[in-house]
């Protein structure tokens, strides 16, 4: 199944076609995309037996974040072994760098971005997971229990905050306006033949500056969740970035960012895509 935030509403996706929830369901759902985490088990039984028809055809540009306002955005860093070593770290032991993209940064996935004045804006496309059932200290093996679904991140960084200071600031330097896009749907881990192991792709003006799988992962997806809920409850609509591969801006020789009239098009097979277009 495949969920969307259509226009602020709650829509089920079948093929190009969108069907409005609280229309569908005659009210018993909310129409606002956040509240079906929540109350995910119901929704999931009743999508599994209602009659969806057809739907009505969408115009991709009118998608928000399929989780628009969680609880707690959590993303974390060095979780690819190619990119550790390109960002020149060592690799993680045990836990990985954990930080978040605030709340302001979130959007949809077709978007215009404007560029930070005197910053170095970097890319990293992101396999995002939402949570649909509370996890507080739960194991590997049931940590796909507690997931929603699947859908595609970027989360686009300015280096020059970032870094700055005695300390990283890196949630600031990653939560600028429009930096923490995603979509275009939530996917459910059912709809994939292997969830764990998922290709991810990035281009600038049709340049692919990045490709990996999530097979590639140092933390996995229940690995991830397993760790982060021994630290503190996952709620239902909270959103995990998990971490990029190897290919960012940073770590090049010459370092590379992002200019004006740049096209930043991040992919995952199975779900989708996001399209970023940035001004100066």
């Amino acid at each position: 199944m495949r969920i969307a935030n259509l226009a602020g509403r709650l829509v089920v996706v079948t093929a190009d076609r969108a069907v409005d929830v609280q229309q569908a369901s005659d009210g018993l759902f909310s129409s606002d995309p956040q509240e079906v985490y929540p109350r995910w088990e119901e929704f999931r039984a009743w999508a599994g037996r209602a009659d969806l028809g057809d739907g009505v055809p969408f115009d991709p540009a009118d998608l928000g974040a399929p989780a628009p306002s969680p609880h707690q955005l959590l993303a974390v860093g060095l979780n690819y072994r190619e990119h550790v070593s390109e960002a020149g770290f060592t690799v993680p032991d045990g836990m990985p760098p954990v930080f978040t993209k605030y709340a302001t940064s979130i959007s949809g996935p077709v978007t215009e971005v404007a560029l930070p004045e005197g910053g170095h804006t970097d890319w990293e496309v992101e396999l995002v997971v939402v949570v649909g059932r509370e996890a507080h200290r739960v194991s590997e093996a049931d940590a796909w229990n507690h997931v929603a679904g699947l859908t595609v991140g970027q989360d686009i960084s300015e280096r020059v905050i970032q870094m700055a200071g005695p300390a990283p600031q890196f949630s600031l330097g990653k939560s600028y306006p429009g930096f923490a896009p995603m979509g275009p749907w939530l996917v459910t881990p059912d709809e994939f033949d292997d969830p764990d192991d998922l290709e991810l792709t990035c281009a600038i003006n049709g340049e692919e500056v990045q490709r990996g799988r999530t097979r590639q992962l140092i933390f996995s997806v229940p690995a991830l969740i397993a760790r982060l809920s021994q630290v503190l409850p996952l709620l239902p609509g909270d959103v995990i970035f998990t971490g990029t591969p190897a290919g960012v801006g940073l770590g090049r020789s010459p370092q590379r960012w992002l200019a004006h009239g740049d096209e930043l098009v991040s992919a995952i097979t199975g779900i989708g895509e996001l399209r970023q277009r940035f001004v100066g």
